[in-house]
C-alpha cells in the first residue's frame, strides 16, 4: 500500500518540531559513529539510519532484558533511542519536517533466551514516533531478542525513513 500526505495530512502532522516541544522533548546532537559506518546514508528518497543503542546519562545503558534490566525499563531505553534516531535524522534532513514518512524500525534487545517481550522494550520507539508523526509515524517493524549488542547495550534500533 502507498501513503502520500494529502494537505489535511500536513496540517494534521503540524510542526514536527511544536510536537517535541509539546512533549517536552529537546533533540540532542546527533551522535558520531562508534566503527566505520556512517549514521545515516540516503538512495533517493528514502533515508536509512546505522542502529543507535541505548544511552542514559550520556553513557551506555547496558544490560540484558530478563536479567538485570526489566521491560519497563527496556521500553524507556527504546523511548530515549527513538530520541536519538529523530536527533540523527534531523542532522540528515535539516528539518524533520520534511520526513514523508517512516518506514520501518528494527528492533535489537539485549536478552535471555526466556524473554519474550521484546515486541514490548520495542514499543518505546515506535509509540514516541507515531506521537511525534501522527498517521506518518505508524510503520512497519521487527523486534529481535538477541545475546549480545555492541558495547553490552540493552537495545539497539536502526530506522528508515522517507523524504517528501
Amino acid at each position: 500500500m502507498t501513503h502520500s500526505r494529502t494537505h489535511e495530512d500536513m496540517n494534521q502532522m503540524a510542526n514536527v518540531y511544536d510536537k517535541l516541544k509539546e512533549l517536552g522533548i529537546e533533540l540532542p546532537v546527533a551522535g558520531a559513529p562508534a566503527a566505520a559506518y556512517v549514521m545515516s546514508a540516503q538512495s533517493g528518497n528514502t533515508v536509512y539510519l546505522s542502529g543507535h543503542i541505548a544511552k542514559k546519562d550520556g553513557k551506555v545503558w547496558a544490560g540484558k532484558l530478563g536479567l538485570d534490566v526489566t521491560t519497563e525499563q527496556g521500553k524507556l531505553a527504546a523511548r530515549a533511542v527513538a530520541i536519538d534516531l529523530l536527533a540523527t535524522l534531523h542532522a540528515h534532513t535539516g528539518d524533520l519536517n520534511k520526513v514523508k514518512r517512516i518506514v520501518k524500525v528494527m528492533s535489537l534487545v539485549n536478552s535471555t533466551l526466556e524473554f519474550t517481550e521484546q515486541h514490548i522494550v520495542t514499543n518505546g520507539a515506535s509509540e514516541l514516533i507515531a506521537e511525534v508523526f501522527g498517521d506518518a509515524g505508524k510503520h512497519a517493524r521487527s523486534a529481535f531478542g538477541v545475546a549480545q549488542i555492541p558495547l553490552g547495550a540493552c537495545v539497539e534500533i536502526e530506522l528508515i525513513a522517507e523524504l517528501a
